[in-house]
């Protein structure tokens, strides 16, 4: 068995890796950059090292260095973790040359697998189903046209070298390629230093499914059944389950059959997970395979009981695989979700500052992965991903219940999160029934990414409480007033309300006449009487707004209205087009001088490990382009000078 296991990652994987390694006896060491001085894993494992500075590029990246702490501590193995190094071939080659155990597949295998074309290629070969592409080394933008040509529109862009979503991109029209495939190539080559691509037919309402395979390196392959992650934004998952829900038993069958086939070509060794696209009806197709362990095993181990890090170091170590195909099985539902720092009614911009309130929910059936603690920082160099929260039941529908009452019960404070989010989609009707596809966010629209808008006495009740709260709202000789402006659907929704007897309240919400009884308010919420009915809401203080509930299964965020956003997105002013948070400038995609149209691409930058676009705000003239691609910029600087159009 292995005896001292360098940790060449950070956050809620490198704590996952830590956890197994501790109960099996085996003496851990952290890397970790200047911003990660006092993190979590840093804090928890046996040693720990410094490899560099804030960005991953000068430090979780720089495999030479890694490798020079693990001689240094005497390490006899690496886990790569996920993401970073975990799918370097370069970095499993000079593992084994320096005698060190790289806990992953070869070299060899991590190499064919992470091309795209080539591993379509050899599962073709093996029989493995393919969807209609492109594969070929002919990288021209016209060979890419006459392509997509044969496929036929709407087709997928995707990097060959890779993963996450990064650098892939949906073509509808054959006039709009040229653009997509240079965007999708800048990203791919700043993300996995390759730009180059393939090409394949894009399916519109597929779902995503997955099968999770365990190889000894010696032929032996097991599955341990199939993961659905059809809910995604940007192509990244949000939330994944396993099983797969309301899939038929003849398509799951050839769907595990498949999986095990791809990973019996190339002989494979360790944790992997073959991905597939399944069309609703009759047919899969391979996607890719991750040549790693994957975000969301979680699952797999809630439905299997397998603890997934524990074999990989099993096998790692030699061994054998634990348990033959007979003899795993899988009971009950599992169901995760992804618990960021982002604003999805904003794009899912993401976003950074300290975690003053860090308050995640624990119970029976239950589990948190987290990668934080309160008091510690959400930075702009890495993924912002807080906690992986996870159920356990031994239905979907209870599993599904868990999870929705574990995300109302979580508080976060000093980042704005995707909780509410996560719950909206958890407790959508179409979701709750299993008839997903991969375009569910896009189809659910507004109705998950920023939720109904809140009844009027929950904004007026919202607005005397902040004003309580504030210790204001009196005027000299004249009723105490409320006053504030939140975001609704449609635009600002106005709040005023006046005390006009004690307890009584009078005003309007949007220009709707309320008016709310018996009101009393406290430190934690406020309560009121409307039409005889007793509203009783607590509130929190969130990031631009408030946050508001009334029990464990009603929840929401209120946002204060932002007069400088809402006059950029109109045009009025450059407000939309300030940097976010500190970024790189990837592309500019005008010149000075040039006249544009409303949301028109400007330029783009790269801030958490993905590109935005900045669009014009509207009809204009672009006056001045202060940064070159390749310059790093502050937050809040102006990116583009702009003059909007009289």
């Amino acid at each position: 068995m292995i005896s001292k296991l360098l940790i060449a990652n950070r956050g809620e994987i490198a704590l996952r890796v830590l956890k197994t390694a501790r109960r099996l006896g085996i003496r851990t060491v952290a890397v970790f950059s200047e911003a990660d001085r006092n993190a979590p894993h840093v804090r928890q494992a046996d040693e720990a090292f410094l490899t560099g500075p804030a960005p991953a590029a000068e430090s979780y990246l720089r495999g030479d260095a890694i490798l020079d702490v693990a001689e240094r501590a005497g390490a006899d193995a690496i886990h790569p973790g996920y993401g970073f190094l975990s799918e370097n071939a370069g970095f499993a080659r000079a593992c084994e040359k320096r005698g060190i155990t790289f806990v992953g597949p070869t070299a060899e295998t991590i190499e064919v697998m992470g091309s795209k074309s080539r591993a379509k290629d050899l599962m073709e070969k093996a029989g493995v189903p393919l969807a209609p592409g492109y594969q070929g080394e002919e990288q021209s933008a016209e060979v890419f046209e006459r392509e997509a040509r044969r496929i036929g529109y709407p087709v997928l862009l995707k990097a060959a070298a890779g993963g996450g979503g990064k650098g892939m991109r949906i073509v509808r029209e054959e006039r709009a390629l040229r653009g997509e495939l240079e965007s999708a190539q800048r990203e791919a080559k700043s993300a996995f230093g390759d730009d180059r691509f393939l090409v394949e037919k894009f399916l519109k309402t597929p779902r995503h499914v997955e099968v999770q395979v365990f190889g000894d390196g010696r032929g032996n392959i097991v599955h341990l059944f199939e993961r659905d992650c059809s809910v995604q934004r940007r192509y990244q998952k949000v939330i994944e389950e396993a099983p797969a829900p309301d899939l038929p038993a003849n398509v799951r069958t050839r769907l595990l059959e498949a999986g095990v086939e791809a990973a019996r070509a190339v002989s494979y060794r360790g944790a992997g997970t073959v991905e597939f696209l399944y069309d609703g009806k009759d047919s899969v197709y391979f996607m890719e395979m991750n040549t790693r362990l994957q975000v969301e095993h979680p699952v797999t181990e809630g439905v299997t009981g397998i603890d997934l890090v524990e074999w990989q170091l099993r096998i790692a170590s030699g061994e054998d695989l634990p348990l033959t195909q007979d003899e795993i099985a899988c009971e009950g539902h599992s169901v995760e979700a992804r618990l960021y720092a982002e604003d999805p009614a904003k794009g899912y911009m993401p976003s950074t500052g300290r975690l003053d309130t860090l308050r995640l929910p624990r119970g029976r059936g239950i589990r948190i992965d987290a990668g934080v603690a309160e008091g510690d920082t959400v930075t702009p160099f890495y993924d912002p991903m807080i906690a992986k929260v996870i159920a356990k039941a031994e239905t979907r529908e209870a599993a599904l219940a868990r999870l929705a009452d574990a995300l109302a019960r979580t508080r976060v404070r000093g980042v704005t999160t995707n909780a509410d989010f996560l719950r909206r989609i958890v407790t959508h009707e179409d979701f709750v029934a299993g008839a997903v596809s991969t375009a569910f966010l896009d189809e659910a629209g507004e109705a998950v990414t920023r939720g109904r808008a809140p009844e009027p006495p929950v904004l007026a009740l919202a607005a005397i409480w902040r004003t309580a709260q504030a210790g204001g709202g009196f005027r000299l000789n004249l009723p105490a007033a409320a006053h504030a402006r939140f975001e609704g659907p449609d635009g600002p929704l106005a709040v005023t309300m006046d005390e006009v007897a004690a307890g009584r309240w009078e005003g309007a919400v949007g220009g709707e006449a309320l008016t709310l009884e018996a009101v009393e308010t406290d430190g934690k919420g406020a309560s009121a009487l409307i039409g005889g009915r007793r509203l009783a809401l607590r509130f929190d203080e969130a990031p631009g707004g408030l946050a508001f509930g009334s029990g464990r299964d009603a929840r929401g965020e209120l946002a204060y209205h932002d007069p400088l956003t809402a006059a950029g997105d109109g045009g009025a002013d450059a407000a939309g087009l300030l940097s976010p948070m500190p970024a790189t400038v990837t592309g500019v995609l005008v010149d000075v001088g040039a006249e544009v149209e409303a949301d028109t691409p400007l330029l783009t930058i790269e801030a958490m490990k993905m590109e935005h676009v900045v669009k014009a705000p509207g009809a204009g003239t672009v006056r001045e382009l202060p940064f070159a691609e390749g310059d790093s910029v502050a937050e809040g600087v102006l990116l583009v000078g702009f003059d909007a159009a009289e």
